[in-house]
């Protein structure tokens, strides 16, 4: 099983090829069922037009790599979380020019704050700011540095 849990694990998101499904913290549990490997995943949001892409991956890594009996199921409880993503897959992220959260979800209390203070991946700068709630996919939102005037995606915070 570990073999099976290593190859699902080294599948990347397609999205942000940078990242492994177990780096984004998507790759949810491998099991054996009877002969069936039984790989569950967890989407970032409900309507993730990437989900899909990463069971055809698993399925794919999977059986050519001789496990003939494979199956890939989802669950949307828990709801997934940036809490989930490994640190490194967060470094991964500032590397590939995406700024990774930069606290845990549960972590806010009180008011939300009106601004976000997310530091460029780029040049290290606060002076930042929101462009669109939504960047190039519905995970991320769209942010420019007001320093070195890169834009970039900012994983939300779930």
């Amino acid at each position: 099983m570990e073999r099976a849990r290593r190859v699902a694990a080294a599948v990347v998101d397609p999205e942000v090829p940078v990242l492994t499904i177990e780096d984004l913290g998507v790759l949810r549990d491998v099991r054996l069922d009877g002969e069936t490997v039984v790989v569950t995943l967890t989407p970032t949001y409900s309507g993730c037009p990437a989900i899909d892409q990463m069971r055809d991956d698993v399925l794919l890594a999977l059986t050519a790599e001789g496990f003939r009996h494979v199956r890939v199921d989802f669950t949307l409880s828990p709801a997934w979380t940036t809490d989930w993503m490994s640190d490194a897959g967060k470094a991964k992220l500032e590397e590939y020019g995406i700024a990774p959260p930069t606290h845990r979800a549960g972590e806010r209390s009180g008011p939300i704050p009106l601004s976000l203070g997310v530091k460029c991946p780029r040049c290290g700068s606060l002076r930042t700011r929101e462009v669109s709630r939504f960047g190039s996919t519905a995970c991320k939102s769209h942010f420019e540095c007001l320093a070195c005037l890169e834009p970039f995606d900012h994983f939300k915070v779930h």
